[in-house]
């Protein structure tokens, strides 16, 4: 018999900023320091914690493509599958180029209030259109870099965040959750298909469902932009717009503050915020838990309903939908309110520091801390402040 389902909440968020991948920063380091802040923000000690997973991507030392890269640089097929979608989306309802340029010159835009982005410089749509070509029609700017960083995130029951009422105002319910891989539509010879529209489609139906939502609910969202074209095909998948209409939510300026639909990508998404693959989903998440909790005052979105979506080809996609566990209006908290009201010295949505000795004390376990695992973690990012 399958038991009853229990509401779960997002009630600690960490970050590092995501950089260029210079080997200046190991991932035990970036682990660390996000995981130090999502229990500061949660205000927990790890003592508390039940059960934990830490995942990482590190490519590195095991791949083979490197060995050929030596001979010769090849285009990516990653910038071909999406390429080949947008240019699909192009010829069935009349999108343009611009329009695709006109994503990433948003999302740029939006990176510029984000302390964590990689990229933080706006760019005019000539230059995003004049950058080099990766494979038509998305030219450089459209595409997401490599990056590296990390993310963390505190997931409690109903029954801990009732045992400490006080945190409830920045609780974030779970509200809907859906995981999904491709169907058989995905051989019928469909880019877009190819790139998850159909199991994008078929999850967000299916977690609105859950919510209890609709897709006019969404005032905020953040998406799996990892090249422009997929921005554009996946906001009609998942349901923002009518069938051959995302150009023209584009055009309008829908995606962006002061439009009609919900607002894309504030954090600036995977092409300007960057995308360290492992940890893309937890930033995602986030921004969302800032949005909603009213902690992100330079990029505040009035929302009460947010939805995180993070795909991988081959295939499988993930979409959250958030809300407030208080039930209330994320209204725009001030930096003095958040640090009145919390534990923070600083509002982590708009400042990005590193974790001191003090923040660690914080959370180190205080039953089993060990120096010889901690290692020289904490020298390191002592030494960057």
């Amino acid at each position: 018999m399958a038991s009853q389902k229990t509401d779960a909440f997002v009630l600690g968020v960490g970050l590092t900023q995501f950089i260029k991948p210079r080997r200046t920063r190991d991932y035990a380091e970036l682990g660390y320091e996000a995981g130090v802040k999502a229990m500061l923000d949660a205000q927990i000690n790890f003592d508390e914690v039940e059960q934990g997973v830490a995942c990482y991507c590190y490519g590195d030392t095991t791949s083979g493509q490197r060995i050929f890269y030596q001979f010769e640089l090849t285009f990516g097929r990653n910038a071909q599958y999406f390429a080949n979608a947008g240019r699909e989306y192009m010829e069935k309802y009349g999108a343009r180029a611009e329009d695709f340029a006109e994503i990433a010159r948003i999302s740029h835009e939006h990176s510029q209030r984000n302390p964590y982005a990689q990229f933080r410089q706006e760019y005019s749509l000539e230059e995003i259109l004049k950058s080099p070509m990766i494979h038509a029609p998305l030219t450089k700017l459209q595409c997401s870099p490599t990056s590296d960083g990390a993310g963390a995130a505190v997931i409690v029951s109903q029954r801990f965040l009732d045992s400490k009422p006080h945190l409830k105002n920045q609780a974030i319910l779970m509200a809907g959750q859906q995981l999904m891989t491709d169907s058989p539509q995905l051989f019928s010879r469909s880019a877009m298909d190819l790139v998850g529209f159909d199991m994008t489609k078929r999850a967000v139906q299916a977690a609105y469902k859950e919510a209890g939502v609709t897709p006019q609910d969404i005032k905020v969202c953040e998406l799996h932009d990892c090249f422009s074209a997929n921005e554009l095909v996946l906001l009609e998948g998942l349901g923002f717009c009518e069938q051959g209409k995302a150009h023209e939510m584009v055009r309008r300026g829908d995606i962006t503050y002061g439009g009609k639909g919900p607002i894309i990508n504030p954090s600036g998404g995977l092409q300007s915020k960057g995308h360290p693959l492992g940890a893309t989903g937890l930033a995602q998440c986030a921004e969302l838990c800032w949005q909603l909790r009213g902690w992100a005052n330079n990029r505040h979105v009035d929302a009460d309903v947010a939805l995180q979506h993070n795909l991988g080809l081959g295939g499988a996609v993930v979409i959250n939908i958030y809300k407030r566990a208080d039930g209330r209006n994320n209204r725009k908290l001030s930096d003095q309110e958040i640090m009145r009201t919390t534990t923070w010295k600083y509002n982590p949505a708009t400042e990005a520091r590193y974790v001191t000795q003090e923040d660690a004390d914080k959370v180190r376990s205080r039953t089993a801390r060990s120096q010889y695992a901690l290692g020289d973690t904490q020298e390191k990012i002592q030494a960057r402040l």
